[in-house]
């Protein structure tokens, strides 16, 4: 673990360097496994830098480095312990907490941004930034959000929002993976799906013709059925693979009766 208080002397070289994806801090974090998690977490959705306020024994052998994964390779053994005051200092700070004033006649806890909204404004704020979570039973006290940049809170059931550190970290850092994973950096393929041709779904809508009159569906009915299926069809965005299968499908739905005669 690197610790910033052998190095800080006020000059421009201890400073972090403008970033995005922002820093994950964590103020006086009680038990090791919540730090573990909280850089497995990291490691998941593409964050590196953990800054570690006050910090338990982070035994190579013990919960924090048994809960963390592949982030026990870089994220936690490289994260750097720093002070309250450094950390306020150096970053544009982003305070997390669940519980947060009713309207606007104290800013300690108000006004306040969802990590969605987040991970739409973060990008233009020209500084590093830091999003900071604190203790497992009390989170960060009103002294230190005082000193806090912005604050973010999870929406949650409103009969218990209150989330524990290792949950409320995960959740708002996947809110704002966009802000440190591209689209094609993920494990999911491209997500975008390529409808079938006009041709392919003409073909569908003609074998479901051709199978209403084999099956001798009500004449009057017909067009009615064949309207709500286009729409059903028209809805789903069938790519060529899935238009295909309907199409054998039917296909052999209306050469059933036929076989029967």
């Amino acid at each position: 673990m690197t610790d910033t208080h052998s190095s800080s002397n006020g000059s421009d070289a201890s400073a972090p360097d403008h970033r995005t994806p922002p820093a994950v801090a964590v103020v006086d974090a009680k038990f090791s496994g919540n730090v573990g998690t909280i850089a497995r977490a990291m490691k998941n959705f593409g964050f590196s830098d953990l800054l570690l306020v006050d910090p338990p024994e982070l035994d190579p052998d013990g919960e924090a480095y048994g809960f963390a994964g592949h982030a026990r390779e870089d994220v936690l053994p490289n994260a750097t312990e720093l002070s309250f005051d450094e950390l306020v200092s150096s970053y544009h700070t982003i305070g997390c907490t669940a519980v947060t004033n009713e309207d606007d006649r104290s800013h300690i806890r108000f006004p306040f941004s969802t990590p969605a909204e987040l991970a739409d404004r973060l990008p233009t704020v020209d500084a590093p930034t830091a999003l900071v979570f604190g203790r497992e039973r009390v989170g960060l006290t009103n002294e230190e959000l005082a000193r806090i940049d912005e604050i973010c809170s999870i929406p949650a059931n409103e009969e218990y929002p209150v989330l524990n550190l290792g949950q409320a970290a995960t959740v708002t850092l996947y809110e704002l993976r966009s802000l440190a994973l591209e689209a094609d950096e993920t494990q999911l393929p491209d997500v975008d799906r390529v409808r079938a041709s006009e041709q392919t779904i003409d073909r569908v809508y003609d074998q479901w013709s051709e199978l209403l009159e084999t099956i001798n569906h009500p004449p009057e009915k017909r067009e009615k059925t064949m309207r709500m299926l286009r729409r059903i069809y028209g809805r789903a965005d069938l790519t060529e693979r899935e238009a295909n299968s309907l199409l054998g499908l039917v296909r052999r739905a209306a050469e059933r009766p036929a076989e029967r005669d």
